[in-house]
């Protein structure tokens, strides 16, 4: 079905939000920023909204987990510290940020770190290991004591070191009265090493510290995976506030005066020179000049705007000078607000629950439960503490999360190095597997399906002194259909020299040739009706003969493959593009997409995408624009090419590396391929707690064979995500 363009009436067409208007307004909310390390789960983003949102004044509370920051809007009088102050209560380490000041590095310092004990861990369970085997092997009495001595001078400052994340994360969810996975984790460790160092100072036959340390071990393994995966992710909304511009000439008695941004007011006069960007929106005052706005419209193709029109800060002047007068600074400019909207999106879209947190939501009170039951059915009917501290101790390291932690990240890790070998990267930790459940489609036109470079069309009908000309001619303007032409010449090494060459700003370009004038620009500026035509300009020649040149935008490779196995998919397809409905229009056609919208703004995209999640579709989004990234962040899922901005690239979760499109097929189908993966792994995880709790609490199953049978379980899941296999 064929869908009409969208006629959403705005002050600027093509621009990124209409420019806004300065209206009186009650005191804007503060925004404040928290910075949350110790989140790491969806029922932890609900605990801090919940709690921030209770408090007075507080209008709003986004979580965002990737970034492990909480984003609120708050009346003028609450303080940061009050904030956290209430975050603190419920058991999370809160600090307040400067969002001006906020870097990236966090992530990568954490990940560092698990790495740093997973090592230590791995370390000391070998030489843990190396000494149990004398005493598996007959080793008694004094020998088998001095062994179990020696392990435990090991493994005890090991796990203080190793296992900390998990002893800290579980005494703050104690503290503030609620149960999450990593409580059964550190009683699991903290069991067998009280029962390991019970046994060694009664000299018992048996001491478990090597099943401690090796448990550390895995689950450290798992936690080190998901931190990998999550390293990569950045904030889309702080690549866009970095192209605001921190300085601007403000004219000042007609003077141009170097002014921070931060101190201009609205009906300001700023003086911006050719290459300048936008620093503020605002209405021409005087000037004219070509205006490129690929990074807000996704439109290659720059603009002539002049007195009286709207620009929006961000825009690039690329010709002449202009005088701009101010009509919304600060955050008040629509670059600020689209960053603030991308933001939001990014909060979103970070609620999203994975498989494993769904499967841990009901795993943490009964593993509790069960091995409580164990330890008080064992007392009452052996009467004899150690005997049932054993069992207890067995029973929480044998439902250990260890197969249940490595289920998601070692398919994920697994999925993504076969993905990068076709030229994807995985940037997000549940990108694989919000993939995996797209049902629709959704494409930029400008810069995604197509390479966003003009090429000319008829330039074999030119005659050789006909290209000679417009080459010459466009060696004088840095216009991308100037730049087509350029290239076009120099591939056919045409070549010719004019006197008087000078670019007409919005216009084109002109020369004298035999002392006649000869042009190359606009249509209309030549004096051709092009009506119909679409991409073109026009070349008058010295004997006044006007000849037009058509271009197209190059499409990227493997579109017609992307498109097709899409389709043999059953993906719903959808083209969105600011471009003209005529445009728009034809290359849904040629390629066979039926639904198109043209027209389209960045708010207008976003609603498109909201729109569609509404109606219960999981939404992929694949753009590379300015104006794309509010709808990267608010798509279940969505990939940039690396050609892409960096706006663009953050605000997405998986990054196409080469010029083809055909790889977004092979990742669909790898991701589908991966969540049913990740499924078996959960059905072994609990096939295998099925078949061993039971032993477990019977008695059959030391604290050693817990350890060894959870190990088996987590190297069987690590071996399943291996079968992960590539597109064709």
């Amino acid at each position: 079905m064929t869908t009409l363009s969208t006629n959403t009436p705005v002050v600027c067409p093509g621009c990124v939000a209409g420019p806004a208007t300065p209206v009186e307004t009650a005191p804007a909310a503060s925004r404040l920023v928290l910075s949350l390390p110790t989140i790491h789960c969806q029922a932890c983003i609900a605990t801090v909204e919940k709690t921030l949102s209770a408090v007075p004044g507080v209008k709003s509370a986004r979580v965002n987990l990737t970034l492990k920051r909480a984003l609120i809007d708050a009346a003028p009088h609450i303080t940061a510290e009050e904030l956290a102050a209430r975050v603190e209560a419920v058991g999370f380490e809160a600090h307040e940020l400067d969002p001006a000041a906020l870097q990236e590095t966090s992530t990568n310092a954490a990940g560092r770190d698990l790495l740093m004990r997973l090592a230590v861990a791995g370390f000391a369970s070998m030489n843990v290991m190396l000494l149990s085997v004398a005493v598996w092997s007959g080793a008694t009495d004094a020998t088998r004591d001095l062994f179990h001595w020696i392990s435990a001078a090991i493994t005890f400052p090991a796990i203080a070191f190793s296992a900390q994340p998990f002893f800290v994360n579980a005494w703050s969810a104690l503290r503030a009265g609620r149960l999450n996975m990593d409580v059964p984790i550190s009683l699991a460790i903290a069991l067998a090493l009280i029962t390991s160092l019970w046994e060694t100072w009664l000299s018992g036959a048996h001491a478990y510290f090597d099943a401690a340390l090796t448990l550390t071990f895995f689950l450290l393994a798992g936690r080190w995976l998901d931190a990998r995966a999550r390293s990569a992710a950045r904030s889309a909304a702080e690549e866009l506030t970095a192209l605001e511009v921190p300085r601007a000439l403000r004219l000042t008695e007609g003077k141009p005066v170097d002014t921070p941004v931060a101190q201009l007011r609205v009906g300001d006069l700023v003086l911006v020179k050719p290459g300048g960007r936008m620093p503020v929106d605002g209405v021409i005052a005087e000037g004219r000049s070509e205006i490129d706005r690929s990074m807000l419209t996704g439109e290659t193709l720059p603009v002539v705007r002049g007195p009286g029109d709207s620009l929006s800060a961000g825009e690039i002047n690329l010709t002449g000078p202009i005088t701009l007068r101010a009509t919304a600074v600060g955050r008040d400019t629509s670059l600020h607000q689209m960053a603030e909207l991308v933001a939001i999106a990014e909060s979103g879209r970070s609620r999203y629950t994975s498989l494993a947190d769904r499967a841990a939501k009901l795993y943490a009170p009964g593993v509790h439960i069960l091995a409580g039951l164990a330890f008080l059915g064992w007392l009452a009917w052996s009467g004899d503490m150690r005997v049932a501290l054993n069992i207890a101790a067995a029973v929480l390291i044998i439902t250990c999360p260890c197969a249940l932690g490595l289920a998601v990240p070692a398919v994920t890790t697994a999925a993504s190095g076969r993905l990068f070998a076709k030229g994807l990267l995985i940037k997000n930790a549940t990108a694989l597997e919000r993939l995996g459940e797209v049902d629709t489609v959704v494409l930029d036109k400008t810069g995604t399906l197509t390479l966003g470079v003009p090429q000319v069309t008829n330039w074999g009908a030119l005659s050789p002194q006909d290209q000679a000309l417009a080459m010459a001619l466009a060696q004088g303007s840095a216009h991308p259909l100037s730049r087509a032409i350029v290239a076009m010449a120099d591939a056919d090494r045409v070549s010719s020299r004019l006197t008087a060459l000078q670019e007409a700003p919005g216009f084109g370009t002109q020369a004298e040739q035999s002392g006649s004038i000869v042009r190359l620009g606009r249509p209309d500026w030549i004096g051709i009706d092009a009506g119909g035509a679409g991409l073109c300009a026009a070349l008058q020649t010295a004997d006044g003969r006007k000849v037009l040149i058509t271009f197209q935008d190059a499409m990227r490779p493997g579109v017609d493959t992307l498109i097709e196995r899409l389709a043999h998919m059953g993906t719903n397809l959808c083209l969105l593009s600011g471009d003209r409905p005529e445009a728009v229009e034809s290359m849904a056609e040629t390629l066979g997409i039926p639904e198109w919208r043209a027209g389209m703004l960045p708010r207008d995209k976003v609603a498109f995408i909201e729109g569609l999640r509404d109606q219960g579709r999981k939404v992929l989004m694949v753009g590379d624009g300015l104006n794309d990234t509010g709808a990267l962040a608010a798509a279940h899922v969505s990939i940039s090419p690396a050609q892409a901005l960096d706006a663009a690239r953050a605000a997405s979760d998986i990054v196409l590396l080469g010029r083809d499109l055909s790889p977004v097929a092979d990742a669909m189908a790898t991701a589908r391929l991966a969540t049913r993966r990740i499924k078996e792994n959960f059905q072994i995880a609990t096939f295998y707690n099925i078949i061993a709790v039971p032993l477990a609490v019977a008695g059959f199953a030391t604290p050693l064979i817990a350890a060894l049978a959870m190990s088996s379980s987590s190297i069987v899941v690590s071996l399943n995500a291996l079968r992960i296999k590539p597109g064709p």
